[in-house]
């Protein structure tokens, strides 16, 4: 069914005063084969609809004009084709909307005069252009020997919105595509909607398909006394225009529609504010205008928020980008790029940023470019604008102000007019979305590495009897948002907890999942709890806090004075040794539990035995999985290249992320920890057992002694008989019937340990000058660096930590 013609009914001929021509509407693919083909196109181009779907479009339809061949003579005003002809549009060279008039000889019925309108679509479908075409005869008078109208039947340019009939017609606009799905019909009448209404009507006001409209003037052909006026449907006629300036007026507006086009190519090409801010401004020079400056709001430059409230004398703007095409360095000294600047009142900068409508001065007078200069202290604008003409538009988005562009164009050239303010208004929507779109970006990239880096632990470089190293990368299509962590746990008896783990998903809630299960395994691992019941109080948390709490996590404990690990691990990829000895890399065979959240699945705990300068390699998945491999590809690149000799810990987790980071980019985060397993020698380790005798405690201050001069620490001697005196006095006082044990380990700082068989742990007391109980873990924490209590199976564990101010003892020779 063709719009606007009921069936079995034939259009009114033009005398009776009203009628309604059948449009042919014709769709056509990306490869210029018809997929659509109407009723209406087949009776105006005599093909039938199972012989056009799938056929080359410019085989079928009237490719290019053909009103003025060799001989012909047209009637004084009739329509010569001035745009493109319907070739371009089919193959792509016209991106725009377009129409024309073009003769085609059909077999039969003779030679056909067609105007055609040629409407660009865009989308996921196939689709790409939207053709109507109609019979010009049904146009003209009632029958074929009666002379044409003289009058001129030319595209015009409409508004496409607010006019009269609007939702009406948009009710009617699927009746143009029947026989194709609601889904795309429903896509190609909404951009029909914005590219303009096709309705083909013709009364004492006749009705045509139009083109889109930026704001300047539409043109229709000069009528004379016998025809009617042409007009587009919802619109007065405009002034009647002789043909000359019609053709000047159209080569105008297509000029702009080209710029605007060629425009919103260039810019938004990436969401990075900074670049988008650098093509908006490129975008209007030369073709536009001389000079093009763009200033944003502070909020928006910084990624911030939304800018708040309307701007006014106080806000600050920042002239982000400047491109002209005056003489290098003459703008450099008087409008900086990266000035920040609060704009007068009485200046057309603030007219334009409180009103949010463009600001337009034809001309600047020597007068008005003294009042305009007046307003800025220390700035001598008079050279720069005197005798140019100014444009001012403002970027805004959602209503609010983000900036302004200030467009200037030097003396000789034409000056901006109302159609150059409508081209720049249309210029500045199109650039204020686009930098919005790129402020929101920023500001949510902000936002997730905040967030992120406030998650990501500040990992220690050296803990006791180990090195560690770390990396984390984000995905490359993700940002800096994601469920990968890593982390070093500082434990009672030198002892070290290195956990990674993977929450499954991405995004702001995979990160807020990894921030409670971080934070948990912190709490539980300070606890003293064994890996495997560690990681299975971790499932029991996360499944109550929710169904969607899954991850994988490995937990490992390293004991440097026993040289051993212990680890566990909840369906996470194996950890990688490396072997000091001979260099040999390989992953450990461990018990794999279920991913954490899964529920119902034991945990084991493993140990494995290491020596001197062993490392471990622990990292998610993301490092060694790619699309289209088995992971154990990914794997034993993993061991390869952790085997591969470096200079330092960097170096080797540098070495690692180059060899696997895959060349069409990371799809996911990674998190990678390597630890460097120094081991603490006996030589440092000294162990008493004490018995649970008051008078032990003047033996424990003498051991202490003896062994701090030692081992070369005399500063540390006496705070360290102190403290020392402190804790076994207390275990004296409280133990059961076991003895104390106690224990000296040097590493960079002091550890001394007291072990008792009470399983209550110490508690820090308020107490007052007149307590005569109590002081002891006072003084301790007065003096200690840190200090600390762990409950066992056998009881509980004091310790402080005392810093040593002496050069560190060197490490093993190499890496």
């Amino acid at each position: 069914m063709d719009l606007g013609v009921p069936p079995h009914r034939t259009p009114q001929p033009r005398d009776t005063g009203a009628g309604r021509v059948p449009l042919a509407v014709v769709v056509v693919d990306a490869d210029g084969l018809v997929s659509h083909w109407s009723s209406g196109a087949r009776k105006l181009f005599g093909v039938s609809r199972q012989d056009a779907v799938g056929c080359p479009a410019g085989e079928l339809l009237p490719v290019a004009g053909a009103l003025r061949e060799s001989g012909d003579q047209m009637p004084d005003g009739a329509y010569a084709e001035s745009g493109p002809g319907l070739d371009s549009s089919l193959s792509g060279a016209v991106a725009y909307p377009a129409a024309g008039r073009a003769r085609m000889d059909e077999p039969g019925r003779g030679r056909i005069d067609v105007l055609w309108w040629a409407y660009p679509l865009v989308g996921p479908g196939p689709e790409r252009l939207l053709v109507l075409a109609a019979d010009c005869a049904q146009l003209r008078g009632g029958g074929p020997g009666e002379s044409p109208d003289t009058e001129t039947i030319a595209p015009g340019f409409a508004l496409h919105t607010d006019f009269p009939g609007y939702r009406e017609l948009a009710g009617r606009l699927p009746e143009i595509l029947p026989s194709m799905s609601v889904r795309e019909a429903t896509g190609i009448v909404s951009q029909v909607l914005e590219l303009g209404y096709p309705v083909l009507e013709f009364s004492h006001h006749d009705r045509i398909p139009v083109t889109p409209d930026w704001g300047v003037p539409r043109c229709t052909g000069h009528r004379t006394s016998k025809g009617p006026r042409h007009t587009v449907q919802g619109v007065p006629a405009p002034r009647t225009v002789p043909r000359p300036e019609l053709d000047l007026e159209y080569a105008a507006v297509r000029e702009r529609l080209e710029f605007l086009n060629e425009v919103s190519g260039r810019i938004g090409t990436s969401l990075d504010l900074e670049r988008t801010i650098r093509e908006v401004t490129s975008a209007a020079v030369p073709r536009f205008s001389d000079f093009a400056g763009t200033h944003l709001r502070a909020a928006v430059l910084a990624g911030e928020g939304f800018p708040d409230g309307p701007p006014d004398v106080t806000t600050i703007w920042h002239r982000v980008w400047v491109e002209h095409n005056d003489e290098p360095g003459r703008w450099d000294d008087t409008v900086p790029v990266g000035e920040s600047i609060a704009f007068p009142e009485h200046t057309p900068f603030f007219q334009c940023m409180v009103t949010g409508e463009p600001v337009i001065v034809p001309y600047v007078t020597e007068e008005l470019s003294n009042r305009i200069s007046g307003e800025f202290e220390k700035r001598d604008l008079r050279p720069l604008i005197t005798h140019r003409s100014l444009l001012i538009v403002p970027l805004k988005a959602r209503d609010v102000v983000l900036g302004f562009m200030v467009l200037m164009r030097r003396p000789g050239r034409e000056p901006f007019d109302d159609m150059d303010r409508t081209t720049g208004a249309e210029l500045a929507a199109r650039a204020g979305l686009v930098l919005d779109n790129a402020r929101m970006y920023t500001y949510q990239e902000n936002v997730a590495e905040t967030l992120q880096d406030s998650m990501l632990p500040q990992i220690e470089p050296r803990m006791a009897g180990c090195d560690i190293a770390t990396r984390y990368l984000p995905g490359a299509r993700l940002g800096r948002v994601g469920g990968d962590w890593f982390d070093s746990v500082k434990l009672p008896g030198s002892r070290t907890a290195l956990v990674v783990g993977d929450v499954m998903g991405h995004g702001l809630n995979s990160a807020a999942m990894m921030g409670q299960l971080r934070t948990a395994v912190l709490t539980m691992a300070t606890m003293e709890m064994p890996p495997a019941q560690l990681l299975r109080n971790l499932d029991d948390l996360a499944q109550r806090l929710g169904e969607q709490y899954l991850a994988t996590c490995l937990y490992a404990v390293y004991d440097p004075i026993r040289s051993e690990l212990q680890i566990a691990n909840a369906g996470h990829i194996p950890p990688v040794l490396v072997r000091a000895e001979d260099g040999r890399a390989e992953l450990l065979e461990l018990p794999t539990g279920a991913p954490i959240g899964v529920g119902g699945v034991a945990f084991e705990t493993a140990t494995v035995r290491v020596r001197t300068g062993d490392r471990l390699v622990l990292c998610t998945d993301g490092l060694v999985e790619v699309r289209g491999q088995d992971i154990g590809a990914g794997l034993a690149a993993l061991c390869a290249s952790a085997a591969h000799p470096a200079a330092s810990m960097d170096d080797a987790c540098d070495t690692i992320i180059r060899a696997l980071n895959p060349s069409d980019g990371r799809k996911d985060d990674v998190a990678l920890l390597m630890a460097r397993l120094n081991g603490i020698p006996d030589g440092d380790v000294a162990e008493w057992q004490l018995a649970l005798d008051p008078r032990e405690v003047s033996r424990a201050r003498r051991l202490v002694r003896g062994r701090l001069l030692d081992w070369d620490l005399p500063h540390a001697v006496e705070a360290a008989e102190l403290m020392v005196s402190e804790l076994v006095t207390n275990a004296v006082k409280h133990g059961r019937t076991h003895h104390i044990g106690f224990r000296l380990v040097r590493t960079d700082a002091l550890l001394c340990e007291v072990s008792d068989d009470e399983p209550a742990p110490a508690a820090l007391l308020g107490v007052t000058a007149h307590d005569e109980f109590g002081r002891g873990l006072v003084v301790v924490s007065s003096l200690a660096r840190e200090w600390g209590t762990s409950t066992t199976a056998r009881g509980k564990t004091v310790w402080f930590e005392l810093a040593l101010s002496r050069t560190p003892r060197s490490r093993p020779n190499g890496w």
